[in-house]
């Protein structure tokens, strides 16, 4: 009976980060870990630990279907990536130093209102608008938003995928299936540096849950990403801001079951 219930838990946890992935770049942290903790009564440092590792292989396989379907800035998502490794650091250090506030909880509400902003204001930019920006330009706007990304998501702690996606689309003008695939391609590097440093700190994980919770984010991260890279933009938009939105209410009861 015991694993019946883990399994029902992974299987229901997998899909919902595996969706977030896929569709919206979204960490499958965010999704896993209060499940977690919530119905398996997971200490939260390892279920944090096991949700980053989902995100590692479900973010690799998304970002590997959008660059097949050239839905993937490589060159700044590189730069952006740095810029956000280095400053997540410097988030973190800048949090030791003040009082613990529960900033856990914004990431959370701007998932929902990120998936009511692509519904109500869908992103219809277009890759030639993208192309009409300089790459000079460019670069420098991925490592100012890189730094900002990184102190915030350091500082709080949570809402990388989240942070990414807001930022690519509204300031840096991406169209949205590249927004998602860069975000992905950037959150691959970021999840695993985040996996090995929590298993290095805190040892190793169940590893029924660990692998149930890998496999299925991975399965339905790829559903995902197939089905985006195939959709039409407004689809796309649609599709993107109902999986936010149900997300972020389900998280957010998550948090209050708690």
């Amino acid at each position: 009976m015991e694993f019946v219930i883990t399994l029902l838990v992974t299987f229901f946890a997998g899909m919902g980060a595996g969706l977030g992935t896929g569709f919206a770049g979204m960490s499958a942290a965010a999704v896993i870990s209060p499940m977690l903790i919530t119905f398996l009564g997971m200490e939260p440092y390892m279920a944090v630990g096991i949700a980053l590792s989902s995100d590692v292989l479900a973010s690799a396989v998304s970002a590997y279907t959008y660059g097949k379907n050239k839905n993937l800035d490589i060159r700044n998502g590189l730069i952006m990536m740095a810029s956000v490794l280095a400053f997540t650091v410097v988030g973190s250090y800048a949090a030791s130093l003040v009082p613990s506030t529960t900033m856990g909880g914004f990431s959370v509400f701007m998932t929902f209102l990120l998936g009511v902003k692509f519904i109500v204001r869908p992103v219809m930019t277009t890759k030639e608008a993208m192309a009409g920006v300089g790459a000079k330009k460019r670069a420098v706007q991925s490592v100012v938003c890189g730094v900002l990304i990184g102190f915030i998501c350091g500082f709080i702690g949570a809402g990388g995928g989240m942070m990414m996606l807001l930022i690519l689309t509204s300031v840096l003008g991406y169209e949205l299936k590249t927004a998602v695939g860069t975000s992905v391609f950037i959150m691959t590097f970021t999840a695993l540096t985040g996996a090995v440093s929590h298993f290095a700190i805190g040892g190793a994980p169940d590893w029924t849950v660990f692998a149930l919770c890998v496999l299925f984010t991975l399965v339905w991260a790829r559903v995902a990403a197939v089905f985006a890279n195939k959709a039409s933009p407004k689809t796309l938009n649609r599709a993107t801001g109902v999986v936010l939105v149900i997300l972020g209410v389900v998280i957010m009861l998550f948090n209050v079951l708690a």
